[in-house]
């Protein structure tokens, strides 16, 4: 496909498009903040509520496999019909759900409203919707670096909203918290106005190849490396969605003052922001597949050493520390890899076929987390699964091909 002869300036010398990136950077703060928290509010409700894990855990699956669910419609409606549309439905969906969850008279309004209704939310308003809008709006040689921007505001999300959550719930109680975090929600609207684009808009726009969305999953679907990188999606989802679901209570079953879980997951929130800005450095640079591969070989060791070695306070620190690194490290070359294959037109529904994979990981990693505690009174084989499973995702990520899938000329 050749390039279009009229470019106002060279790619390199373009500016980022700043309102937008800060724009997309404060909603990741404010749709992955609160989610990341939900950690916080399972043994206070739970106490209070006398339900056990099992029903905890699955509300967070059922959040988890929602917005995986809804990633692929939701970016194919923004990649149609513009990004601030899906962006609105995000804010009002989430403060309704999480309304309903505090409500906190019946597990189905657990359910329904932490589980269902706030997946959703998150779903509209997640990274798939906000790269999307990212990339069609800078250059290819910028788009690493801009979606690592974006990754690390919402890892920022994660180191905010860990303390103000535990903050809220010891003030007003956890009922009360979910309130004023459903609240802040409806700020997403208003903030989302600059991503008023759509797939036509942003300077990709008139080099994209044309495709219908029926022509646009056929040729992914039928793409080895595609698929190889929806498989190893899966395993990200399953290792993140457990720690932060399971990861206070289990330092609680381990004896570890409560304070230490929030001090754990900010940590992973703010080393979480500097893992992001690198991986956008990285993979601009070198091979996105290979550096998928040693990410979830470094995941699986951090976590069997974790695991093997005594805990302390000061493991449960480092733990935090390195885990945060590679925590949404991985969403950038993800993310990348999808725009090199099949360029920018379909992104949003491309990519949200990736991310469902990877929620689907999530909704068995938060429900079999409460599930088989309940069972055998430990996480530890949740754990063990974890480690082989980001063994697998290193092996299904090394052979995936960094290219466009070959196409005829444009006319």
């Amino acid at each position: 496909m050749s390039a279009p002869s009229t470019v106002a300036a060279p790619a390199a010398s373009r500016p980022m498009p700043w309102l937008i990136i800060v724009a997309g950077s404060l909603i990741a703060v404010l749709t992955f903040g609160p989610r990341s928290a939900m950690g916080f509010f399972q043994l206070p409700m739970l106490q209070d509520t006398g339900w056990d894990r099992t029903t905890f855990g699955l509300a967070m699956a059922l959040q988890n496999l929602a917005w995986g669910v809804s990633q692929p419609f939701f970016g194919a409606i923004a990649d149609k019909f513009g990004t601030w549309r899906v962006l609105l439905v995000s804010g009002l969906v989430y403060a309704l759900g999480l309304f309903l969850m505090s409500l906190g008279t019946s597990p189905l309004w657990l359910h329904v409203g932490g589980g269902v209704l706030v997946g959703l939310g998150v779903g509209a308003g997640s990274f798939g919707i906000l790269l999307s809008a990212f990339a069609r709006n800078v250059t290819p040689d910028q788009r690493s670096m801009a979606f690592g921007i974006c990754t690390a505001a919402g890892s920022a999300g994660m180191f905010l909203f860990a303390p103000l959550s535990q903050g809220l719930i010891s003030a007003y109680g956890w009922s009360d918290s979910l309130v004023y975090l459903g609240m802040l929600m409806l700020l997403v609207p208003l903030i989302a106005i600059p991503l008023r684009g759509n797939s036509s808009s942003g300077i990709t726009a008139a080099s994209e190849y044309k495709q219908t969305i029926g022509e646009a999953l056929k040729e992914a679907l039928g793409h080895r490396s595609y698929l190889l990188l929806v498989a190893g999606f899966f395993v990200c989802g399953y290792q993140v969605a457990f720690i932060t679901a399971h990861f206070p209570a289990y330092l609680g079953d381990i004896g570890i003052d409560a304070r230490y879980a929030v001090i754990a997951l900010a940590l992973i929130g703010f080393f979480n922001i500097i893992g992001s800005l690198a991986a956008g450095f990285i993979g601009q640079r070198y091979s996105k597949p290979y550096f998928l591969a040693y990410i979830y070989i470094a995941r699986s060791v951090a976590v069997s050493a974790f695991i093997l070695l005594p805990k302390s306070p000061a493991s449960v620190v480092i733990f935090a520390i390195v885990m945060g690194l590679l925590w949404l490290s991985t969403v950038p070359p993800t993310n990348g890899l999808v725009a090199i294959m099949f360029g920018t037109k379909h992104l949003g529904l491309l990519g949200g076929i990736v991310f469902l994979s990877h929620q689907v990981g999530s909704f068995l990693g938060v429900w079999m987390g409460g599930y088989l505690y309940d069972h055998f009174g430990t996480y530890d084989p949740v754990w063990w699964l974890g480690v082989a499973l980001g063994l697998f995702a290193a092996v299904v990520h090394w052979p995936i091909e960094e290219r466009g899938v070959p196409r005829p000329a444009a006319a």
